[in-house]
């Protein structure tokens, strides 16, 4: 159902099924299609409520009919992820669109959200279907083992899925190993198994650096 047009559209068949998109990332569509406006970040009474304490949040549009429609937003790169049962852990910023089937949700995050500015909760994304993620440059997927742990820039962080645990750390940057920044930088340490999704700049943080 989700395919890619280049590597900055998302072309979305639907066959009287539904998609759940970003608000206002459509930039075509062809065929019949209904639209409805939804509340995004989380489902339900609780998501609700998440919502409002942490700002994690988005505005998302539920479309569906028949034909083809094409979603893209600020030129940014897409990522298409396929989810068999598992969750997908990104954050809201990055999420462009997933099959309606798919639960979304918020879960707590720690200190980590504290660094990166976007809230202490990521949006969760549960079940199986495909889900289309959004990177500044071609995003990077890096495996982490249980004998290589991985640490990452938290503006550089795009998302993760698998059987991993999240540390947030306080240690030097590149920048600051350089001598090109000042003070103490925030970090993310997984460790477990499974895979993070990186992108090649960094996002203005909040409390990054100290």
């Amino acid at each position: 159902m989700f395919r890619l047009q280049g590597s900055k559209t998302l072309a979305v068949d639907l066959t009287g099924d539904a998609v759940k998109a970003k608000n206002g990332s459509m930039v075509a569509y062809d065929g019949r299609m209904t639209f409805k406006k939804l509340s995004g970040g989380g489902e339900g009474l609780r998501g609700m409520v998440t919502r409002r304490l942490t700002g994690e949040q988005m505005t998302v549009m539920e479309v569906s009919g028949q034909g083809t429609c094409y979603f893209a937003d600020r030129a940014s790169e897409i990522n298409l992820v396929a989810l068999h049962g598992d969750t997908l852990h990104v954050e809201a910023s990055n999420l462009l669109a997933t099959d309606a089937g798919l639960r979304t949700g918020t879960t707590f995050t720690g200190l980590r959200g504290g660094a990166s500015g976007n809230g202490l909760f990521t949006t969760t994304v549960e079940g199986t279907g495909q889900a289309a993620i959004m990177s500044d440059g071609a995003a990077v997927l890096l495996r982490v083992s249980p004998q290589y742990p991985l640490t990452v820039d938290p503006g550089a962080y795009i998302a993760h899925q698998g059987r991993l645990q999240q540390h947030f750390q306080a240690g030097v940057n590149f920048r600051t190993l350089m001598g090109e920044g000042s003070g103490e930088a925030f970090q993310i340490r997984f460790e477990g198994d499974g895979l993070v999704y990186v992108q090649p700049s960094e996002r203005n943080t909040v409390g990054g650096d100290v």
